[in-house]
């Protein structure tokens, strides 16, 4: 079972890091618009930026969770790998909020 639920988590990461590096490499189309309305044209390459580390922090999270969960299925490691992906995951969306009210004004 934890193999699955790490093999999950390297499939989603993997995607993850392929959008983040389209995403730092300038293309911001793949952010909804509606993140991105009063992002000046001449800040979208730093937005893309600062967007695509918290998407990497994002990777790293599901990578620390999986790796962590192909140690077994005790309940200690199930709990460690659980608290990884929670903290990690609201960590990272943390920073998406920062670089959202940084360069949008906010969320919307």
């Amino acid at each position: 079972m934890m193999l699955a639920y790490s093999i999950l988590m390297f499939v989603i990461a993997a995607l993850f890091l392929v959008f983040g590096i389209l995403i730092q490499k300038g293309n911001t189309k793949l952010i909804h618009d509606y993140h991105q309305t009063r992002v000046k044209e001449e800040d979208k390459r730093e937005y893309g930026k600062a967007f695509a580390k918290a998407m990497y922090s994002i990777v790293l999270t599901l990578v620390l969770s999986g790796v962590v969960a192909l140690f077994g299925e005790t309940k200690t490691i199930v709990a460690a790998s659980t608290i990884i992906l929670l903290v990690g995951l609201i960590a990272s969306f943390v920073l998406i909020v920062k670089v959202q009210k940084k360069y949008n004004g906010g969320m919307f």
